[in-house]
Formats: C-alpha cells, structure tokens, sequence
C-alpha cells in the first residue's frame, strides 16, 4: 500500500485556517495511506487566532496530522506589520516559503512527499512545490459562483486590456459566465478596487495562478451550485475541481477560553428556554463589527419586529490596527437608552458567540449574517435560512447568488460595503428580518432550506458527490506518490 505526504498551507485566519485543518483531519480519517503536515504560519498582528493555533500546537493531533509553526523573529514581523494593506500579506509568505523549503530539505517525511495543498491566497508556495518536484493543489475557501467571477475579471483585465477599476461605483451589470442572471457591478469585492493598498494586484493574481495549479479543492458541493460548476468543468482553461464540501468543524461548539465557556453554557440556557423556532439569530463572523449609529438602527429594528433574537454585538478594533473585534465592556454605551431593559424578555445581546452551537439550537430559525462561505455552510447544513448582510470580501458575490440564483436566502442588502460607511436604515433591516421570520415567501425559503440541508448531508456521506470528489483526489495524489 502506497502512501503520500500532503503539505497544506493554510492563510493564517480563522476562516482559511480552521477549514484546512479540518479537511486534513478530514482526508487521514478516510484513508490510512494520507498523511499531512499542516505549517502553521504566524499571524503577525493583535489575534485572538494565535491562541487557537497555540492551542493546536499543545493538544495531541489527530492521526497522521502533525502541525509544524513556523515563527517569524521580531524585526520580521516588526517590518511585516509596516506594510500597509494587503502587501504585509506578501511579505509574510516571501518569508515563509522560505522557512517551508528549508523543512523539507531537512526533514525526513514519515511518507513520500506527493503534493501541496496551499490556500487561495497563498499560492505563491507553488513554487516551493515545484522546486520539490511536486504538483501544488489549491484549497478554494470561497464558493464556486466567486470563483467564475474571479476568472472572467482577470479575463477582462489580461485579454481584453480593460482596466476592472471601470467598474467602481458604477451601476452597470455583467454576463459573468456561469451564472445565469447579469451580475451588478456592485457586488465585485471592494479589494478589486483597492490599487493603494495592493488588493487590486492581489484579486487578479489568484486566478493567474489558479489557471496553472494542478486541481482546485473548493470547499462547496455539486448540488448547491450545479450550473456554475457545469460551467467551470467545460472551460479548459480551467484546472479540474474537485467539490468537497460541506468542510466544517462540526465539533466546534465550545472554546479554549474560560470566559467563552461560561458566555457559552449562558447562551445554550437562554436558548433552551425559548419556544422552538421562534428565535432569529444576528451575527456577523470573526471581523464583523457596526458604528454606534448602525448599531441603533439594528436594536431598533429588533425591538419593533416583536421577534425573539439573540444578537452578538462586538466592539469594532482601534481605527488603523488589524486585529481582532472584542467584546464590549458596557453594551449600555453603544445601544439605545432604555433597549436592554424594554427587551429583556424576548432578546439578549451577546459578544462571542459560539455560532455552530447556536445554529444547531431548535430555538432558532432564522439567521442575519455577513454571509462568509463558512456561515452559508453552516446555515445550510443546520437549515437555518439566512438575511443577507455582506460587509467585506466577497461577500457581496455571496450573498447575490444565495439571493438571485439560488433563491435560498432573503435580502437586507445585496451590496453594502463597510467600507463605505454606509448605515442601514432600521426599517431595511427589520423587512429582513420579517422576510427571514414570516410571511408567504420565508415559508417557501424554508422549504428550499430544508431541502438543500438533506443534500448537503448527502454529497459527504459514502456515495455522495463530495465523498467521490475527495476519492478522486486522494486516488490522484497517491498513485503519484507510487
């Protein structure tokens, strides 16, 4: 029986990371002959994820998983934390490639070496791969729909020298291939746009070097986007992709942290007293965070919808630091006089919030989100329909086509950008939350849900269409190694 190393290279963020040490754990689990090393790199701002990755590195792995961190000295990471924007990102895998090919020209790897597995946005490691000898694989952390929009705008901007920056701010659409209604402008990342900061350079660099990668690993399945995964599989410009998800962390219903653990056997207590499905659920990912004025506009619009919610509220980091949100010492000072009190029977406004738990609730039956992939994810696996609320990313991308193609989420909006400052009006948000809770077109959503929830379920179980995409590649990457 042959068997192969995989070295996964995960971005060093809570929604690149914890995926990829899941899919490890994941593909070890399925087949003996699968070992991986997953390199760890240093997060080198304020980040609650250093804990986590500490707490990785100090607990036994699972089997066949080893995870190696690779530390950056003060100077490095002095001079990383410089730069502005996306370009400390650069800097900080320039300096890690380095560290990942020193390991393996030292280290003897307990199996043949067969393959890379480098997150989307770090796939400048290919290069390590192919000074090893060894093909690269991309983990694809965002959603199918996102991934044809990356590739048409670099079409744009490499073959139809058409510079992308045309359409900022502006209220034109797009034949994008594989969807099947005209994309709005406004829903093209913000970070497509940002040339001061490097993201522009960064957005049409990915699907350069996803077009050389060997295969794509996209964390997604042929059920939820079948007509846009049609499509990418008869482009053959465009590697084969392999669809595997849902990947999620199922486990992931506690904390490492003594304070989280109280905060969650309070929010699970709260939870089981309320009426089944009668709770909608606000919260907003890792880096979600509102201004106080739009902070008000949300309480206002909860108060005045009568529904029962349970809103994790964090205080947004220090203007010009990247960090992470933490949560409010006095929720007093940023919602309205009086709100706390008025809605003590109905609501609780929370910080951390352990979100797999609480989607997994009975109580809870609708959900306002940011629409991070992981988030829909979840949401569809628990069968929880969502309000859209896009605030960075790709998330705008997201939350059209859970809206516009695939009919499986209501809209607060389609295309607020935080970067923009924009505040949403109380009553925009509480028709989301109407349209999430009640009415003729919640109930049919709901039906859509439920229905998507079975064949999540479904594509990774033996026989599924994601349990056959991972044998595919798990058959590929050791007969490599053979």
């Amino acid at each position: 029986m042959e068997k192969a190393e995989l070295a996964f290279i995960p971005m060093p963020v809570a929604g690149h990371l914890a995926p990829m040490v899941e899919l490890a754990t994941a593909l070890t689990t399925r087949d003996g002959r699968i070992s991986v090393t997953v390199f760890i790199m240093e997060f080198p701002f304020q980040s609650m994820l250093n804990s986590y990755t500490q707490s990785l590195l100090s607990n036994p792995p699972p089997p066949r998983v080893r995870f190696v961190h690779l530390t950056l000295d003060e100077p490095a990471t002095e001079d990383i934390r410089s730069k502005p924007g996306s370009f400390w990102l650069i800097d900080l895998i320039r300096i890690n490639k380095s560290l990942v090919k020193d390991f393996y020209s030292s280290d003897s790897t307990r199996y043949e070496l067969a393959a890379f597995v480098v997150d989307m946005f770090c796939s400048p490691f290919a290069e390590v791969a192919i000074e090893l000898g060894v093909p690269d694989y991309v983990f694809f952390t965002c959603n199918a729909g996102f991934l044809s929009l990356a590739f048409y705008l670099q079409v744009i901007q490499d073959y139809q020298n058409r510079d992308i920056a045309e359409f900022q701010d502006s209220d034109s659409e797009l034949s994008v291939p594989g969807f099947m209604n005209l994309v709005p402008t406004k829903v093209i990342p913000y970070t497509a746009f940002d040339k001061d900061k490097g993201g522009a350079a960064l957005f049409i660099d990915i699907p350069r070097k996803l077009r050389k990668t060997k295969g794509i690993l996209a964390n997604t399945f042929a059920e939820l986007e079948s007509y846009t995964i049609k499509h990418l599989a008869e482009d053959d410009k465009v590697p084969p992709i392999y669809t595997i998800g849902p990947v999620l962390n199922l486990k992931a219903k506690t904390s490492n942290y003594q304070n989280e653990l109280v905060q969650y056997e309070e929010i699970m207590g709260w939870l089981d007293r309320q009426p089944s499905t009668s709770v909608v659920f606000l919260c907003f990912g890792s880096m979600g965070t509102f201004e106080a004025e739009q902070v008000v506009e949300i309480a206002t619009a909860l108060e005045h919808s009568g529904h029962r919610f349970l809103w994790s509220l964090r205080r947004p980091p220090t203007e010009g630091k990247i960090e992470s949100p933490s949560d409010r010492e006095n929720l007093n000072d940023v919602l309205p006089e009086g709100f706390l009190d008025r809605t003590k029977v109905i609501g609780k406004v929370i910080g951390w919030a352990p979100q797999i738990a609480v989607l997994s609730h009975p109580a809870v039956v609708g959900f306002v989100s940011h629409c991070g992939w992981n988030s829909i994810m979840e949401s569809l696996w628990f069968g929880v329909p969502i309000a859209t609320w896009p605030l960075y990313g790709e998330q705008q991308i997201n939350a059209f086509e859970m809206v516009k193609e695939l009919q499986l989420a209501v809209e607060i909006s389609l295309d607020y950008k935080r970067e923009n400052h924009a505040t949403l009006t109380a009553e925009e948000i509480g028709r989301g939350i109407k349209q999430v809770m009640d009415g003729n077109e919640s109930m049919e959503i709901k039906k859509k849900v439920k229905a998507m929830r079975e064949k999540s379920r479904s594509a990774v179980e033996e026989g599924g269409s994601s349990y056959a995409a991972v044998g595919r590649f798990i058959e590929e990457v050791v007969n490599r190694s053979s």
